[in-house]
């Protein structure tokens, strides 16, 4: 698995397991992302195993599971950056988190027809 020059594995380990299961073609939209923006962006979770608490209360296991999610901690203008450029580049399912502690937004590249395409936590 190649990370790219912005990003390193351990980024996107599961914090439940540390177990690493991304998927390149995601992995490198993101890095195409960050070349994009400009600015350096921290992964706040990428791979989730099944058994990950946020994942094991959910009746199906999320975008994550599959390797194809990443969520990313920005806020302000950087998310405002984040979100044009993630829809400019495709991501299916776009996820914002911009109020309180712990702002990020959600870029996924799953193909699955039963959930939203933009929406907020």
């Amino acid at each position: 698995m190649n990370y790219g020059k912005y990003f390193s594995e351990s980024e996107f380990a599961c914090s439940h397991c540390g177990k690493v299961a991304m998927d390149q073609e995601h992995i490198d939209r993101v890095n195409a992302l960050r070349e994009s923006v400009g600015f350096p962006l921290k992964v706040s979770s990428g791979y989730r195993c099944p058994e990950h608490p946020l994942e094991a209360k959910k009746s199906t296991p999320g975008a994550h599971t599959t390797g194809r999610a990443t969520d990313l901690a920005v806020d302000g203008g950087n998310a405002y950056r984040v979100l044009a450029v993630g829809m400019e580049m495709g991501f299916k399912g776009i996820g914002v988190q911009q109020k309180g502690a712990g702002r990020f937004i959600h870029l996924d590249d799953w193909d699955n027809p039963n959930r939203p395409t933009v929406w907020s936590y």
